[in-house]
């Protein structure tokens, strides 16, 4: 079978610590171990800011890194399937989607059909190739399976540096809401804490002290009972990060599977209570987590644009119920 040229393109947050890029690369190249990644580098498939580099070269923030994977073409690569979008803008440069919860943003293990990629390449004529052109074409950032919400794509490949550049820089304006349990003794604040892979489940992330530096702003909208409204702003992108964040200061967001947010975490465990909270799991069955906001200059027309998507019918439902108790 011919072989085949996957090109990946990363730009390093601001944040990060300096670390080995083999480590660092093996961290963001999904499927890929350190051994690998060595074998890249010493192939010279790596780039840093131009340049080839060793193993042991340490990343620093917004190093521009070029990956040239070789690989045989792939039966598993993107494919155009005909799946509806809710589309809040759209030029020929780029494309502002509102994403339903349950929606995976790219193809990836488990998920190699049904994701946003497929629909946006079924809808658009074309897409950017940097990144990964097989299985994330035009996708600049992405969202949670079960986070809903705005999320920008990119048609063609400057527009795509452009924003990559704008998200790396953290000049794109993103606000998230989120439901969780409890009350907060501040009534805004930051949390800062180093987010890694758990070292007790490879498929999470943690909190811990070889992770990467992450910083999540808060702010109290409302409160209710036993579960607070709060909108969120990122000041870095790590995986995970806002449920990750909220899990361990003690307010996890409503709902989540993964970080503790379907066990009762505030008050008195009583039967009334908990046929209360029952109830609002039956109708939130993923992470009260909503992009709500978006905000970047337009690559092209230097515009700065601004995009609102109101709170979908289960977080909404769910906001109603607890008014009620």
């Amino acid at each position: 079978m011919a072989q085949t040229i996957r090109k990946v393109e990363i730009v390093v947050a601001p944040g990060q610590k300096k670390e080995r890029i083999d480590k660092y690369l093996a961290a963001q190249l999904e499927g890929s171990s350190r051994a690998r990644v060595q074998r890249y580098i010493e192939e010279q498939r790596v780039l840093v800011n131009g340049k080839a580099v060793r193993s042991s070269y340490g990343v620093m923030p917004r190093d521009a890194i070029i990956v040239n994977i070789p690989t045989s073409a792939p039966v598993t690569i993107a494919v155009p399937e005909d799946i509806p979008l809710d589309i809040v803008f759209e030029d020929e440069h780029l494309i502002v989607v509102n994403k339903p919860a349950g929606m995976v943003t790219h193809p990836g293990h488990g998920n190699w059909t049904g994701t946003l990629a497929n629909a946006l390449l079924f809808h658009c004529n074309r897409l950017s190739s940097l990144n990964d052109s097989f299985f994330r074409p035009g996708i600049v950032h992405r969202l949670d399976k079960d986070t809903s919400g705005l999320i920008v794509a990119a048609k063609e490949d400057t527009t795509h540096a452009s924003l990559a550049r704008q998200f790396a820089d953290r000049t794109i304006d993103r606000e998230y809401w989120a439901l969780v349990w409890g009350r907060f003794a501040a009534k805004s604040g930051v949390i800062e804490a180093e987010i890694g892979r758990s070292k007790t489940d490879r498929k999470k992330f943690a909190v811990v002290e070889d992770g990467k530096f992450a910083a999540t702003e808060y702010e109290v909208l409302k409160e209710f009972k036993f579960l607070t409204l709060v909108r969120l702003h990122l000041q870095t992108g790590r995986t995970h990060q806002i449920r990750v964040h909220l899990s361990h200061i003690g307010h996890p967001v409503f709902g989540d599977p993964t970080y503790h947010g379907r066990r009762i975490n505030y008050g008195e465990a009583t039967p009334r209570f908990k046929q209360q909270v029952s109830a609002l799991l039956k109708v939130m069955e993923r992470q009260a987590l909503h992009a709500k906001t978006l905000g970047f200059v337009h690559p092209a027309t230097k515009e700065h644009l601004h995009f609102e998507s109101e709170l979908p019918e289960d977080f909404s439902a769910v906001l109603r119920m607890v008014e009620t108790l």
